[in-house]
Parts: structure tokens; C-alpha cells; sequence
């Protein structure tokens, strides 16, 4: 994999990191990238099925719902 990375952003990585393995702390951001990105796709899908469920609800009158809300909590 070949990429380009800006000179004052590749300075400051290695100042930062002088002496570390920068291999794997680069490999380390990759995958704290990739699990962020998978995360935010698995959060939007959920969105989007209690959405759909949400369509196809029964629709219930609010007298309905405030009488439940009063009769079965203790």
C-alpha cells in the first residue's frame, strides 16, 4: 500500500514517535480507523432499521399510552 503523507505531517510523526516501531503504530491507527468506520456504519444501520420499524408500528392513541403509563408502573 503506497500513500502520500503531507512533510510537516510526516516531520511531526516522527519527532513525536522518534525511537518507537512507527510500523506498528501506524498499523495500530489504521485498524483504530477501520473499527471506528465499521462502528459508525453498524450505528447507522441500526438507525435505520428502528426507523423502518417505527413505520410499521401500530398507531396508539395518547390516552392509550398515558393510561398504560399510569396503571402498570408500581
Amino acid at each position: 500500500m503506497n500513500f502520500s503523507v503531507p512533510d510537516d505531517l510526516k516531520t511531526a510523526f516522527n519527532e513525536t514517535f522518534r525511537g518507537y516501531n512507527k510500523s506498528a503504530i501506524v498499523a495500530t491507527l489504521m485498524r483504530e480507523a477501520i473499527d471506528r468506520e465499521e462502528a459508525e456504519r453498524q450505528g447507522k444501520a441500526a438507525v435505520a432499521r428502528i426507523l423502518g420499524r417505527r413505520w410499521r408500528a401500530p398507531v396508539v392513541a395518547p390516552k392509550r399510552v398515558r393510561a398504560a403509563r399510569l396503571n402498570d408502573r408500581p
